[in-house]
């Protein structure tokens, strides 16, 4: 019964004057709060106190909008526009559960890539920075799989292409999902490795 208490997560109500209201310390919170609660790891929920909806995500979203606007860049500019041109796409409910993975992924590993740059280089940010480019290389390639119907810029010589472009365009496809998937356990392998080292 205590574990399941533990489990449940702190209901914050949101009133109509857009105050929010902690039910477990019976005291009004702001978005700073709530954002200290994220990064304590504190679960809650964020509810409509008229209606009871569930709103957890649009003011999750607002927390990113208040850090971003106070210059805590995080989120690249090309990665927002491939994100926003994602919605209303067919290939919308795959992107989540993408997206998801991904940070789980690098959640569970940081730690251990801190720890093992730290040794080699003496913290420098320079090492970080080149695998911080590389991963975002290669969710942009992942992002281009997703849209794999996308022409691509065709080079000077290729007037006399093939009209069956389609299969050309599918076959390049599983090769980069192929070439893709293999960087990917590449990348665990040495994260892997970097735990282990630990």
């Amino acid at each position: 019964m205590e574990e399941q208490a533990k489990a449940d997560p702190v209901i914050i109500k949101k009133y109509a004057n857009r105050r929010l209201y902690n039910t477990q310390t019976s005291s009004y919170v702001t978005l700073d709060h709530l954002c200290e609660m994220v990064k304590a790891g504190t679960e809650f929920e964020v509810r409509d106190a008229r209606s009871g909806e569930d709103i957890t995500r649009s003011v999750l979203t607002q927390i990113i909008f208040e850090e971003e606007a106070k210059g805590q860049s995080l989120l690249p500019i090309k990665f927002l526009r491939q994100l926003i041109r994602f919605y209303g796409d067919s290939l919308q409910g795959f992107v989540p559960g993408y997206l998801d993975m991904s940070m789980d992924g690098f959640t569970k590993n940081q730690e251990a890539m801190r720890n093992r740059i730290a040794e080699a280089f003496g913290g420098g940010s320079q090492v970080l920075e080149t695998l911080t480019r590389q991963n975002l290389a290669m969710f942009e390639r992942a992002m281009q799989m997703f849209s794999p119907f996308v022409p691509k810029p065709r080079a000077a010589g290729d007037d006399d292409a093939k009209p069956n472009g389609a299969g050309e365009t599918k076959s390049r496809a599983s090769e980069d999902i192929s070439e893709l998937k293999s960087e990917i356990e590449a990348m665990r392998r040495q994260l892997a490795e970097l735990s282990q080292r630990k």
